[in-house]
Order: structure tokens, then sequence, then C-alpha cells
């Protein structure tokens, strides 16, 4: 799956998306110039091990910090836990310094990373647990009351913990972890025997023999699972070779923009989701300093953080773009360093990037990608001054073509499936065969389950999934369409649209509102989808919520937007 060695002859001769590649940016990447992403990890420590590779709460770690870090925790993996090459350690935790260091210290014993969310319910733990076989665990203390629930029915044999401020220093650390424990009381009662603090396991790894294994890039680096909304949650085996050629594709592409060891980098996104993952790498390589924040959902505390220090890059979603433009304070930070404003994972909507620009005087730039594809495949030029709806054009070594249900390659302009092909595509689901062969065309290409156009240019835009497509009257509705108008209503903060069942046209839309105007009210919706949409996609319901359900990294779930009941 990973190769555009089969993507069609005349597509590769032609590639209509090259004229838009910036200056400078290569059509093709070297995906095999490092062995593993430790052979880059490593580099980078050498290049800049002064300077600060990653901060949180006002603390930061140094490259030759942090390269010291995970290489005692690589030692107690392989020496004290004795850990073997290509067994999976599973991490538990929110954005704090101990991440990186344990993400790298499981990379460099060759061990094979598997991200879970902190907020997942015990069912669900386990389920990602006894899928991987993961032998080991790293786990905040806030969350080891779920571990404890499930770890009689995995594989663990060894349980790692850490409390919030650990790597705080004295100070601070004891600070966040009184608070902890006497005023949020967020640390539920837990009891896991045979369990060793990340503070034990870094000083017996010091002094632990380590023997760099043997590595090829192709071998496993992380089991990254989906998110499980729509089914059973999958594994994709991203190997070394995956992350890789996405950090040469995204460093290649913002190469004329960001300079190497000079910039600031906003993290805001959980490091357990592939895009922020993936950032933190493409930054990591190029000596940036990652500021990680724990708890974005706290929009004060971050608009707080954003005003404090100068800084050049920030990575998000639409709806954390939203929160912060609605935040009274965020108008009053200095955007004049800022030079990228990088949003993925869902779709950007038109207001916000439209509001975005106005407020920051700097534009939105979207990108597109999937877990399975490590995940960069779209993003538009960096040089990009307004929104222009699309997710941009396919980055280096990457082909997109559009296809109908049989497979075969649509014009241009015609909707159809979007298949990627590249060396950032993964191996397949983790031992879920059939899965696999779901999503991989006959020539190899990963059918990505998006609907998209390509236009006369090379770019690409999403129409939305296929399963989330409404049917009104044998009529296709796209709910991003849908919530892309509702969005630029005055007085709506947040919208999602879904199907609902009809007697007469088989589907109508639904549309969920969260107000930011307590006066807007469903006759103004309809007014101004009215002058926005033609007849056969107006929604005919419409429901004001307090909130919309959310994933922890910020996705609307429209599936149980949909599967709740109409508010009358």
């Amino acid at each position: 799956m990973n190769t555009i060695a089969n993507a069609p002859a005349g597509l590769l001769a032609g590639r209509p998306w090259l004229s838009a590649y910036p200056p400078g940016v290569p059509v093709e990447i070297n995906a095999d110039g490092f062995a593993s992403i430790t052979d880059v990890f490593l580099q980078s420590c050498e290049k800049f091990r002064a300077l600060p590779a990653f901060s949180c709460m006002g603390k930061s770690m140094t490259y030759d910090e942090l390269d010291q870090q995970a290489l005692a925790f690589a030692g107690y993996l392989q020496s004290v836990a004795k850990l073997a090459k290509g067994d999976r350690v599973a991490i538990m935790m929110p954005n704090i310094l101990q991440y990186p260091v344990i993400v790298f210290g499981i990379l460099r014993a060759g061990c094979v990373v598997v991200n879970c969310n902190p907020l997942y319910t015990p069912r669900e733990l386990e389920h990602q647990l006894k899928d991987s076989g993961a032998k080991a665990i790293v786990i905040v203390e806030n969350f080891a009351s779920t571990l404890e629930a499930v770890i009689s029915k995995t594989d663990i044999k060894q349980v790692i913990t850490t409390q919030l401020g650990d790597l705080l220093g004295y100070f601070k650390g004891t600070l966040v972890n009184y608070m902890v424990k006497h005023k949020k009381k967020l640390v539920p009662a837990w009891n896991l025997p045979g369990s060793i603090t990340l503070k034990s396991a870094l000083s017996a790894g010091k002094s632990a023999p380590f023997n760099p294994p043997a590595m090829v890039n192709t071998d496993l680096a992380f089991l990254q699972y989906t998110g499980g909304t729509t089914g059973v949650s999958k594994g994709a085996m991203l190997t070394h070779r995956n992350l890789v050629a996405n950090m040469e594709q995204v460093g290649a592409w913002t190469a004329g923009n960001l300079h190497n060891g000079r910039e600031v980098v906003f993290q805001p996104l959980p490091l357990y989701h592939i895009f922020a993952l993936s950032s933190a790498l493409v930054f990591m390589k190029i000596g940036c300093e990652t500021v990680l924040i724990a708890n974005p959902r706290d929009v004060d505390g971050f608009v707080k953080e954003l005003s404090s220090r100068r800084w050049n890059v920030l990575t998000g979603v639409n709806t954390l773009f939203n929160s912060l433009l609605n935040h009274p304070d965020f108008e009053k930070i200095d955007f004049s360093h800022m030079k990228l404003t990088l949003g993925g994972g869902m779709a950007v909507q038109r207001a916000v990037a439209e509001r975005w620009k106005k407020v920051t005087g700097k534009p939105l730039i979207e990108a597109y990608g999937l877990t399975e594809t490590s995940p960069g495949a779209c993003i538009n030029p960096i040089t990009l001054q307004d929104f222009n709806g699309c997710i941009g054009v396919p980055i280096c070594s990457t082909i997109l073509t559009i296809r109908d249900d049989d497979e075969n390659i649509l014009p241009i302009g015609q909707p159809g499936e979007i298949c990627i092909q590249g060396p950032q595509v993964m191996l397949g689901y983790w031992q879920r065969d059939e899965e696999t062969a779901k999503v991989t065309a006959k020539d190899g290409a990963f059918k990505s389950g998006d609907i998209g156009v390509m236009d006369e240019k090379g770019f690409f835009k999403i129409v939305d999934r296929k399963k989330d497509m409404i049917l009104v009257s044998g009529f296709n509705v796209y709910p991003n369409e849908i919530e892309d108008v509702v969005a630029s209503c005055p007085g709506v903060l947040e919208v999602c649209a879904v199907s609902a069942p009809d007697e007469k046209s088989g589907e109508v839309v639904r549309v969920v509102i969260v107000k930011k105007d307590a006066s807007l009210t469903k006759e103004k919706v309809m007014a101004h989808c009215k002058a926005n949409l033609t007849g056969y996609k107006l929604p005919r319901i419409i429901e004001f919520w307090s909130d919309l359900p959310k994933t922890n990294v910020g996705k609307v779930l429209r599936r149980e937007v949909k599967n709740t009941p109409v508010k009358v």
C-alpha cells in the first residue's frame, strides 16, 4: 500500500497539482534517508543540543535533556523490564513533558508505541490493550483506576506510573501534585501491584546497560488506533519509514517558511492524536521548541499561554480555532511573529477561516490526512493568503485520485472516493486482514472513505464522508456544506448536520446548533439557509443544544448527534 509505483502512468506524467507547489518544494522526497525515527531524533539532539525541545507549564526541556531521559527509559525497557524489539508499549497521558521522553524511549528500544486516549472508559482501554497485545503501559496516576479495572484481562506485565508534576521541577511539581490530591481531587484511588514510578524507572535505566537494536525502516513504530466512532477501533500499522516520509514531506513543504532551531510551536492537540504526534516529529526534526498545552479546553489558560511569549506556529482543529476566536482576550495577542497556522483533523469552516484572517492578519492553512496516512496527504501552499475551501494539493511523493465504487478514476470535477498512494500510507490494520482489504484498491491505493473532487489546477476539496452523506429524494446532500453555510449565520457558535428519516423523501437534513447569540431563532437560521442553499438541501429540522458531543481532540461526533432523538 505504501508505494506510488502502481499509480496511473497518465496521472504520474501530468500531476496537475505540481504547478501549485511553492518554489523550492521537491516533487519527490527520500523516504529511505533514515533507518528509523530514532536516527532522526538523535540527529536533532546532536544539532540542537542546548536548545529547548519541549515546554510545558513554564518548564522547558532541552534536546540534550530529552536525549538523556529517553536513553534512560530505553535502558529500563530493555534491561530491566526485559522487553524485546517489536514489543508493544502503551502510553496513557495528556500533553506533559513525560510524553516525548516516553515516546522516544520506546522507539529507541525498538519497541512499538501504542497511544491511548487518557479519557478512555475501561471498555475502550481493554479493547485497545488486548488488541495490541501491549506488554507494558506508562500511565498518569489520574487514570490508573481505569487500568486497574481491566488489567487482569490484558497482557500487561509492567505498569509505570507518573504524576503530572514529575518533570516540572520541585516547586511546580509539588504545587501541581498538591492541587491534584487536595483541591481538584483528580486522582481516584487505585491499586496496581508491581507497578513502578517513572522516576524509579528512569533512575534504574540510567545505570542499566543498553544495546541499540538493529533497525530497518520497515519496522513498526506505532500502532495508532483509529477513533472508533463508527465501529471497532483498529490499529493502523505505521512504520518508521511511514513517519520519516511524512516528516520529510511536511518539512519540505514548510522549509521556505520555517527555520531550523528558531521556531516556537504551540501544540494544544493531544500527542496521542496522529495530527499532533506527526507535527511534533516534524518540528523536532528542525529543532523547534514545542509548547505542550495539557488542557486546551481551558480556553482562558490557553489564551494566557499564547499571550505570554513570542511564538511562530499553531496547529489545531476547527473547533479549537473557533473557541479561541470567541474568547474576549484573543484579539489582544501579538500575532506579529506568527508564521503558520495549520488546521487539520476535520474540515475548516469558511466562517472560521475568514474570521481568523481578519483577527490575526494571517491565513489559516488547511491540510488533510488520516491516521492511515501518518497522517499528511494534502496541504495548501504555505503562501496561500485567502481561504479557498480546499484541502490543498498532494504533498511530495504522493498521488491522489478520485474513484467511483468500481475503482475507476473519475475526471476532473466529478465527485468520488479519494484514494491515496505514497510512502506515508500504513502497512495495514493490525491483525485485521479483512479490514485492510476493504480499504485497499486493486492497485494498492488506500481508499480513504472520503468523498472529494479535484479541480483543473489539481486542488482537492472534501465533499464529505461516504457514511455521513444524506440522501434527500435521490439527491446527495453533504453535511460539510450545510455546516459551512449555517456556521456563517450570525449568532451561530457551532453546528452539526446529520440525516433524519422521512417518509416522503427518505431522509431530510437535521441541524443541531449551539448559539453564540441568545436571540438567534430557527426562523433566522432558515432565512439564512434559504439565501444560500437550494431547496432539497434546506434543513427540515433545526434544534438548539447547549453543546455538541466531541472527541477529546475536538471532532464533533456526528454519529452521536444522529442517534440522539430529535428534541422538540
